[in-house]
């Protein structure tokens, strides 16, 4: 098999398992992809609430988002940090409670739901012929929650390097990346985060409800990065598609002897019946 070939099969791989969010306005049910809804501007309105003034069509000022303003806000000082922890602290049902240090860094837990629909290279505790650890190819289970006890200063990537040591994957920490998935009014959103965030510091201002704040480890979406894949993992790559479409051959080929079968018996019937007539 060629690379050019590989490259290709691969493609396919990938291409069938990309996720497409779209977003869906709560007043006209206007769909459009979830990046670009910044870009679009809408006058339309809900159903039984006044319509927006000229002033904010003509100049396309959006209405004022109170909850938007106070996730914007990234700098506290240290008493009012303190009294979003003993805020956080009260209303937590768990025992993964906050913490503030006297330096004014704080620590506390954070829960990431795994979302992979690729397989990952695990490190095995075996060592092979030339001295390093054996890799295996397989798929996580989707939807298993992790928790991970962070402080303030970690950043998104580090989380994510976390992560991956705490299942042994070998693989680029550049391939995943951890989004925030979010409910306003009506609508769920799911937004990646940057490298840089501070994913304690979203789960502080958010407070402890998992439905009004959530944290999803994903694949990085778009264009796949070639350069972030070793040959031994796109050979597992390929391995898996082989096996699924030898799977794939062995469903058709049931169905049709089946179908076969199903076939014959009704020939056989029809002509049982035209024999009985002649005689």
């Amino acid at each position: 098999m060629g690379f050019g070939e590989t490259l290709r099969r691969v493609s396919r791989f990938f291409s069938r398992l990309e996720l497409r969010l779209l977003w869906r306005n709560s007043g006209c049910k206007y769909t459009c992809h979830a990046d670009c809804r910044d870009l679009v501007s809408l006058d339309c309105h809900p159903a039984g609430s006044p319509p927006p003034s000229q002033d904010q069509i003509n100049n396309n000022t959006p209405p004022h988002d109170v909850e938007k303003d106070r996730e914007l806000r990234t700098e506290f000082s240290r008493e009012e940090i303190g009294q979003k922890i003993d805020q956080y602290n009260m209303l937590t049902r768990d025992l993964l409670k906050m913490t503030l240090s006297p330096t004014g860094v704080y620590t506390g837990f954070i829960k990431v739901q795994m979302d992979l629909r690729r397989p990952v290279t695990v490190r095995g505790g075996q060592k092979g012929a030339g001295g390093g650890r054996v890799e295996e190819a397989f798929y996580l289970p989707r939807g298993v929650t992790n928790t991970l006890h962070i402080s303030s200063n970690n950043t998104v990537k580090q989380v994510i390097v976390a992560l991956l040591n705490k299942f042994t994957v070998a693989d680029n920490p550049a391939k995943y990346g951890l989004y925030k998935r979010y409910r306003r009014e009506d609508q769920v959103y799911v937004c990646k985060l940057a490298d840089d965030e501070q994913p304690l510091f979203l789960r502080l201002v958010a407070g402890p409800d998992g439905d009004t704040l959530s944290f999803v480890l994903r694949e990085q979406h778009g264009e796949v990065m070639w350069d972030a894949f070793s040959i031994p993992e796109l050979r597992n790559f390929l391995r898996i598609l082989d096996k699924e479409e030898a799977e794939q051959r062995e469903a058709v080929k049931r169905r049709y002897d089946a179908y076969r079968l199903r076939l014959q018996e009704a020939l056989s019937e029809v002509r049982g019946a035209s024999e009985g007539r002649s005689l």
